[in-house]
């Protein structure tokens, strides 16, 4: 019991409110980006190589093409619509005007035998007569008793309701009631909507005596608007198929959703019509099971749309596939020059760096360059740390109560812990650690080369009492700059201290070390925890937070 009240308690806290305002702005020239990272697929065919393409995220979370269609905005509503093939029921109310030589005006119920009763006139019989038909069925009863100067008006006044079966792939399946004139996504939105898991939109009949009488695709409705007006009766059922044939999109399309496939959704060509394909998109990547049992992946080019056809269970990503020579980096820092340069593949740091304008602030030397996808990496390097972290934290066992309440209090400054981490954003610098690696660096698309102005400046920050930026003093020491920023905070752990070089190389001070213009001291905070594991992670983490984004966490 008391080793799941700490789960309990891990998870208490692991929900709640995150405090990030401990994360600490560094303050020097490393711009910033969003991680917006995307991955290209290669634009041949390609058999059984999962290893080779990254390929579109898991299918059952990708939602159902007509999803949104059962949300409760039908089933409240009915329209009393003018349908001339209705056949008039016992219940249904008729306004009736009778002018000339004689006046009459009422609205009249169609009794249990289906008649009417006009006075002078008599019982009408309307059971069975379509709508199209009432005003004449009724005009030759009453011309039979006045001849001449009688004029005969009649319109229905209100449907007796119906009671129609809803069942199959439904939500609900039931008896509803409704109007004879109700559509049939009325009914189905009585019901609870389609199932999404596998009910068909496409496969919809409605049957009366048994048989089938109407067969309905809802894909005309959703991607037409086309919706055929049907008298329903008391009695009729309607009956939701199962899903046969279906494929999964994804990529860059407006409707990313699963879609059932028929005779007007053949091939890929037909779904990128239906999916709305983006008119960027030139490529598809189609995961495909073949009949042998094996899975393909192949890549076909817009022109080949039309000639490939879909298999069930197919998951189609259309991509944009362009191919460029030039790529587009962004010199940012101290200089004079365009801040973008587009240059062509292949062009490496040297290249660039004879393009750049400095001025006398430049500092050429220390060219520092930042790249998305090693920020993606150092992000997901540190997510996975996190996740074992959390683990372990929520998984601690206690042998008694006191231990168990010491355990509760560490899980919720470790989650909390965990929740800050989560935020920080890598920079991906890559570390140069002198000019002549200038000429081996080839640039890719998106990269940043930050040029850093030449200061004095050393930068301390972390654990310390006034963190901020110092004079560099030729020959000083560590301690120097850490006694210039007030000393150690009661916090600190004196045994972790890094040196952040301009370069983006990092160095644990172990005692001495030479100090340079432009370094930033990190001085990590104290781990208390009783668990070695948890204790060498969290170490861990803060190392690699530190010199992935020359910040240091608090905990």
């Amino acid at each position: 019991m008391k080793n799941i009240l700490i789960l309990l308690l891990g998870f208490i806290f692991c929900f709640g409110a995150v405090d990030i305002s401990q994360i600490v702005s560094p303050e020097n020239n490393a711009p910033s980006y969003e991680q917006n990272m995307s991955s290209s697929y290669p634009a041949q065919n390609t058999e059984n190589s999962e290893n080779n393409v990254t390929y579109m995220r898991n299918s059952s979370t990708i939602a159902v093409f007509g999803s949104h269609l059962f949300n409760g905005n039908f089933r409240n509503f009915t329209q009393k619509l003018y349908n001339p093939d209705y056949k008039i029921a016992v219940g249904d109310q008729i306004s009736l005007k009778i002018w000339g030589a004689v006046e009459f005006t009422q609205v009249l119920v169609v009794d249990s035998q289906g008649n009417i009763f006009i006075p002078k006139v008599g019982a009408i019989n309307l059971l069975g007569v379509k709508n199209s038909a009432l005003v004449s069925v009724i005009k030759a009863q009453v011309n039979k008793i006045y001849k001449n100067n009688v004029f005969v008006y009649a319109d229905m006044n209100a449907y007796q309701n119906v009671s129609v079966f809803v069942t199959g792939s439904v939500n609900a399946p039931g008896l509803y009631e409704g109007l004879s004139s109700d559509s049939i996504i009325q009914y189905l939105d009585k019901a609870g909507g389609i199932n999404l898991e596998y009910g068909s939109f496409r496969d919809i009949k409605i049957l009366r005596n048994n048989a089938v009488v109407k067969k309905i695709d809802l894909y005309d409705f959703l991607l037409k608007g086309q919706m055929e007006l049907f008298a329903f009766r008391s009695g009729d059922v309607v009956l939701v198929g199962n899903v046969q044939k279906y494929a999964f999109v994804s990529g860059d399309v407006q409707k990313p959703f699963r879609f059932e496939l028929g005779e007007d959704i053949k091939t890929l060509s037909d779904l990128a019509v239906v999916c709305g394909a983006k008119p960027i998109v030139t490529n598809a990547v189609v995961r495909t099971y073949a009949p042998n049992h094996k899975l393909d992946v192949v890549a076909y080019n817009k022109i080949d749309f039309s000639k490939a056809l879909l298999r069930t269970g197919d998951e189609v990503e259309f991509r944009p596939e362009y191919v460029s020579q030039n790529i587009s980096v962004i010199v940012d820092g101290e200089h004079d020059g365009l801040k973008t340069l587009v240059v062509k593949k292949g062009t490496t740091l040297e290249d660039v760096s004879n393009l750049i304008m400095p001025n006398a602030r430049s500092d050429m030397n220390a060219l520092q360059i930042y790249r998305k996808s090693v920020a993606k990496t150092q992000k997901e390097l540190i997510a996975a740390q996190l996740r074992e972290l959390e683990t372990l934290a929520l998984t601690s066992s206690a042998v008694n109560s006191e231990q168990a309440a010491i355990r509760a209090t560490q899980a919720k400054t470790i989650l909390e812990f965990i929740e800050r981490a989560k935020q920080v954003e890598p920079k991906g610098q890559i570390v140069i650690d002198n000019t002549k690696a200038y000429k081996s660096i080839v640039l890719e698309d998106g990269d940043i080369i930050n040029v850093p102005s030449k200061n004095n400046l050393v930068i301390v920050q972390g654990e310390v009492s006034l963190p901020g930026a110092f004079v560099y003093m030729n020959k000083e020491n560590l301690k120097y700059y850490i006694d210039l920023a007030g000393g150690y905070s009661e916090r600190a752990d004196t045994s972790k201290i890094l040196v952040i070089r301009i370069n983006g190389k990092a160095e644990k001070y172990r005692g001495s070390i030479d100090m340079k213009p432009g370094d930033s001291i990190l001085v990590l905070p104290k781990v208390d925890s009783q668990n070695l594991q948890i204790f060498g992670m969290i170490t861990q983490i803060l190392y690699q937070i530190a010199i992935a984004t020359n910040v240091v966490l608090n905990i």
